[in-house]
């Protein structure tokens, strides 16, 4: 039986989820190896103990039975499932440590993009909302960004309809299980996103779109983003949840102010006045922010024919020929890449910087200097 099948059957476990999955994994190498594993060796992996480690063994024959089936069901209407251990896995997902350990697909795997952008907000927007999408997404499109969201009625699928008339990719990310699109309004919609991008689910096929399905999808419209935009928003709305969420995967987040009596810009306004996010007028400040628009530095270091400085310790020796090589990252890629704890990161940054050997950019971003 294949690696795949045991790896969806993992996540239908009770009380097995993500994180726990994640942990699993690495302690056993493989989900064939977790379903093979005694009681005992279970209890040894971190966040498991005894309850969990019973629910695998009890429940493991039943979840490979369910995923075999899933599989083939989702193989004959035509929907792909990538997995946390496939290549082309997203990379920004694989940095957060509740990433989903398989989702579901219909059209193109887009979200490797060089750049993200979510835009997310009100499900009744104003004209002035509107018009904010449609002006802010015509004027970046040179950036050539996929464009995700969640495919609601609103600021979301207004962002999606501009993205694809601007010749964007998009990525719809849906609180309900495929095939089925939700709004069904939408369905139409959907089949182009599809044909220029992605629509995606963490669900199992057929998932009703239940209430609690969406703030736990927002984590996904985060996590695959470079930058989260809040266009009108209470401040009760999901685009709050999916602010929030975006802080703390240190996204950069930004919001477009309204009046200060505006219902609909009331969440927008308090995200701006906690500092949780940047306040932007248009695309050119959020360019600016992001330095998308300082071609000035769009020469690769990794072309670079200088030699490297003599006194790098190995671990800086890592990161800047990991910079060289990807041109620029975000404190969190290079986290990843160099398997290097945050702290630990942040004091080598923080060195190299000082001697000019690479330069901090917006966005958390990093780049090498020499």
């Amino acid at each position: 039986m294949s690696e795949k099948i045991h790896l969806l059957a993992l996540s239908k476990i009770k009380n097995v989820g993500s994180v726990i999955a994640r942990n699993l994994l690495a302690y056993f190498g493989s989900a064939e190896n977790v379903f093979k594993a005694k009681k005992q060796s279970l209890m040894k992996v971190p966040n498991v103990g005894e309850l969990i480690a019973e629910e695998i063994i009890k429940g493991r024959d039943t979840a490979l039975k369910i995923a075999e089936e899933e599989i083939t069901r989702a193989e004959k209407l035509q929907i792909s499932l990538c997995f946390f251990t496939d290549e082309n896995y997203p990379t920004r997902l694989k940095l957060l440590n509740d990433s989903p350990l398989v989702f579901y697909y219909k059209g193109q795997p887009v979200w490797n993009a060089e750049r993200t952008i979510a835009i997310v907000g009100t499900r009744k927007p104003t004209n002035y909302g509107r018009d904010l999408v449609i002006k802010f997404i015509q004027d970046i499109q040179s950036t050539n960004a996929v464009i995700v969201s969640g495919l609601a009625y609103g600021i979301d699928g207004i962002a999606h309809q501009e993205a694809l008339k601007n010749n964007l990719k998009t990525i719809a990310v849906l609180g309900n299980g495929l095939p089925d699109i939700y709004p069904a309004s939408h369905t139409q919609l959907a089949k182009e996103i599809i044909q220029e991008g992605a629509v995606i689910s963490e669900y199992p096929l057929f998932t009703a779109p239940d209430a609690p399905n969406f703030p736990k999808r927002n984590r996904i419209v985060a996590g695959l983003s470079d930058a989260v935009i809040v266009v009108e928003s209470k401040v009760e709305g999901g685009s709050i949840i999916t602010a929030s969420i975006a802080n703390s995967y240190n996204k950069d987040v930004f919001a477009f102010p309204g009046r200060t009596n505006d219902l609909y810009s009331s969440g927008c306004n308090a995200l701006i006045k906690l500092q949780k996010a940047q306040l932007i007028e248009n695309a050119d400040d959020f360019l600016y922010f992001m330095n998308w628009s300082a071609e000035k530095y769009s020469t690769s270091a990794s072309n670079s024919t200088l030699s490297l400085p003599i006194h790098l310790s190995k671990e800086q020796e890592l990161v800047l020929n990991l910079l060289r090589e990807k041109n620029k990252l975000h404190i969190d890629e290079l986290s990843y890449y160099a398997q290097l704890s945050s702290s630990q990161l942040s004091m080598i940054l923080l060195e190299m910087e000082m001697n000019n050997w690479i330069r901090s950019l917006p966005g958390r971003m990093y780049e090498a200097c020499v």
